[in-house]
């Protein structure tokens, strides 16, 4: 129910699941988190309209809209499968013909995210599990380089998040867990139901 009535709200379409299979064994299939995911997310997590969200893994734009519509805040969604890139656009042009008084402040880049240039403004990113560790260690590498040229606070928001993740974080970086928001009923039947917040200050 949520996923349908979220996609009329925003007049998109940004359901269904990658159908067969990614030829790199660093980059995991397709599936945009549900909308009741990001209900519980932002009941307890809020943005800003000056904050700059990258979303890793984009697909379709799901979360970029979801954030454009309730923070209008400017968004960035990286994704490698030009399909999906071109569905994100097609999906921009529909949200922006429905909320015409916002500002076009969302953007798409079709690249791997370990090649996405780093803007001195970025200042969140999002993951759902979107690959392998490898590929998330350059990523927060990139980060990193980027904070030394244009210094601060970064923020990391992880869904359904890999234990190699989270060892990485807390083992050799120096980001810290800031919170953790477990969603009810889904938790229930499987404890990587929820975000974790990890943050790097000065």
């Amino acid at each position: 129910m949520k996923e349908w009535y979220y996609d009329k709200l925003l007049n998109i379409r940004t359901g269904g699941d990658q159908k067969g299979f990614n030829k790199s064994q660093h980059y995991h299939r397709y599936e945009p988190t549900p909308y009741i995911a990001f209900e519980e997310l932002f009941n307890h997590y809020e943005l800003k309209s000056s904050d700059r969200i990258v979303d890793f893994g984009c697909g379709k734009g799901r979360l970029n809209f979801f954030i454009h519509y309730l923070f209008n805040a400017t968004v960035v969604g990286v994704e490698m499968n030009e399909p999906y890139y071109l569905e994100a656009l097609e999906n921009k042009k529909k949200y922006l013909q429905k909320t015409k008084n916002r500002k076009d402040n969302i953007h798409f880049q079709l690249c791997y995210a370990e090649e996405y240039k780093i803007d001195p403004l970025d200042n969140k990113f999002y993951f759902f599990n979107p690959f392998s560790i490898q590929i998330f260690m350059n990523i927060i590498n990139n980060i990193l380089v980027s904070v030394e040229k244009a210094e601060r606070e970064i923020e990391l928001v992880l869904y359904y998040v890999s234990d190699d993740y989270v060892f990485y974080l807390e083992n050799c970086t120096a980001f810290k867990l800031k919170k953790e928001i477990i969603l009810p009923i889904l938790s229930e039947r499987d404890p990587y139901e929820k975000f974790l917040i990890y943050r790097l200050s000065f």
